[in-house]
């Protein structure tokens, strides 16, 4: 699997719960779903990060 797709699925997956809670699924606690897709997003953004590092080396190598 890419790490672009593992990004994108990160943040998919923070937007589906958001979603979820938005529409008031009882199960899901709004507080913890916050934090998670912030958690889910800041790793996501650190992988895309660290994709762009290694290309940059890649092509200035």
């Amino acid at each position: 699997m890419a790490a672009a797709d593992v990004s994108k699925l990160l943040r998919t997956l923070g937007g589906r719960w958001l979603h979820l809670v938005e529409a008031g699924a009882d199960d899901l606690d709004e507080d913890t779903v916050a934090a998670l897709t912030i958690e889910l997003a800041k790793l996501a953004d650190r992988i895309d990060v660290a994709c762009i590092a290694h290309s940059s080396g890649a092509v200035s190598g």
